[in-house]
């Protein structure tokens, strides 16, 4: 019997998608059908990335730009259409840092932080939901963090700003019930650019990653598609009676509080 793709048909949208998370997500999701709409800030890795999901049969696009900003967002809904004519889903990987101590930390950071942290997925949400509710099993995955529970040194923008995303999201959640399933992913320590930026809060970056992997339970930094196979599993119909929850994939270390 020939495999069911679990996204066939489906449009999805995938922000923070040329590296990463994000481009770990639009590959698994185009194995298993989905036709994409990415959104990134680097236009050759987004090129790339395009022409790798096209050599295996799969069909997608790339929209440079800044989540922070409405109009990027407005144009990734309209893209969707233009292109594929309907969607059906999102997943917001897109986020910073935003590193310094509350005293160090300069105003236009945190506000920065907030604005691609939190803003550019309620602007996405905004143009985004009114088409999704248009769609059976309609599905949004997004990205959080466990900083949204734990706390970092030198982290109090990053940490604020998904809190807030999680609450942003779990809201969106009850408001957009029954028709749309909106779920939180929260991973902990991934092999990623990003992990290796936030080192740099450490006084020693490299040694901070290596004990970030060491801290879990199981002994490992998680890797890129960990992350993907989740999201897959939450935008697919596996997860069908599965909305409003938070996911931690964090290698256990929430677990050991």
């Amino acid at each position: 019997m020939e495999k069911q793709n679990k996204l066939q048909g489906k449009t999805f949208i995938i922000t923070g998608a040329s590296s990463g998370m994000g481009k770990a997500t639009a590959l698994l999701f185009s194995k298993e059908g989905a036709e994409l709409v990415l959104s990134g800030r680097n236009v050759e890795r987004g090129i790339e990335l395009v022409s790798e999901i096209e050599t295996m049969g799969g069909k997608a696009i790339f929209l440079a730009g800044d989540v922070a900003e409405l109009t990027h967002n407005q144009a990734l809904v309209e893209a969707a259409f233009q292109h594929f004519g309907k969607l059906d889903g999102l997943v917001c990987h897109a986020g910073m840092l935003g590193l310094g101590a509350i005293t160090d930390l300069e105003p236009s950071l945190w506000r920065e932080t907030f604005a691609v942290n939190v803003d550019a997925v309620f602007y996405l949400l905004k143009f985004a939901l009114p088409e999704l509710l248009k769609r059976p099993s309609a599905a949004v995955v997004i990205n959080v963090s466990i900083a949204a529970y734990k706390s970092f040194p030198n982290h109090p923008a990053y940490c604020a700003s998904k809190a807030a995303l999680l609450a942003l999201a779990k809201q969106a959640a009850v408001e957009y019930a029954p028709s749309i399933r909106i779920n939180s992913i929260c991973p902990g320590p991934v092999d990623t650019p990003l992990i290796h930026a936030s080192a740099a809060a450490f006084p020693d970056p490299a040694k901070a990653v290596e004990n970030a992997g060491k801290n879990t339970l199981l002994q490992r930094l998680g890797q890129p598609e960990d992350i993907a196979k989740l999201c897959l599993f939450l935008a697919s119909e596996e997860s069908s009676w599965i909305t409003g929850a938070a996911f931690n994939i964090d290698g256990g270390i929430l677990a050991k509080g």
